[in-house]
């Protein structure tokens, strides 16, 4: 089986779809700041920002979009290891427990890998914390905390292992670089923005088919004598 191909199929998907589906909200924003039918605001003496209602609606299901589509990366990665776990009969999550409990699903694999395949992860060529945020924004996604709100917000075990988030809003950033994260009122939140999204695939990406060849040696043992 092709597994990076399937891989890729899913991740240009999910690039497809984020396109699709966030075209319409940003729009309904740009409308809304630029004034243009149907939005144009009416005669008030009331000091309220006219459709802001709709602008809020707009901006939260624009970051439902992002978050969604993390969930679908997430996935989408985690089928690819468990795939390559099953063809090449290994047990990763039988016999590495403990490390998939204490480091999560990227720490489990990279254990894993390291042990029955001898990979090398020192020569990864990608940015493996921006991998494991993408499995740490999905649970967050998943698991949400309160019905009041479709805010979802980085857990503050996952911020203690990565104080700087990689999914953050550039106003939260420049909070965290003046030195005032710590003093927010409330924990920053997971924000997806289109181009972390599309850095975040590229990095999935990457990782397969830097796996890829290692993944095939294995299962080929011929392919590398004959090398």
């Amino acid at each position: 089986m092709d597994v990076l191909y399937f891989l890729k199929e899913r991740t240009r998907l999910i690039r497809q779809y984020y396109e699709c589906a966030a075209q319409p909200f940003n729009e309904i924003m740009r409308q809304i700041e630029a004034e243009e039918e149907p939005y144009v605001p009416p005669y008030s003496e009331d000091g309220e920002p006219p459709f802001l209602s709709e602008w809020i609606d707009a901006g939260e299901l624009l970051e439902v979009t992002g978050r969604c589509c993390i969930s679908m990366l997430s996935a989408s990665l985690q089928l690819y290891f468990k795939t390559w776990e099953r063809e090449l009969g290994l047990s990763c999550g039988k016999e590495f427990a403990a490390e998939f409990k204490k480091e999560g699903l990227v720490g489990g694999y990279r254990a894993c890998m390291a042990e029955r395949m001898r990979v090398d992860w020192n020569c990864c060529p990608v940015d493996l914390a921006i991998i494991e945020q993408v499995i740490l924004a999905r649970n967050r996604d998943q698991h949400p905390e309160s019905v009041t709100t479709v805010r979802v917000t980085h857990a503050e075990k996952d911020r203690l292992r990565y104080p700087r988030p990689f999914f953050l809003s550039d106003r939260e950033v420049e909070l965290l670089q003046e030195g005032d994260g710590p003093s927010l009122f409330m924990s920053p939140s997971l924000h997806v923005s289109r181009d972390k999204l599309m850095s975040a695939i590229d990095q999935v990406e990457r990782l397969c088919e830097w796996l890829e060849e290692k993944m095939f040696d294995v299962k080929y043992p011929s392919r590398v004598c004959r090398d």
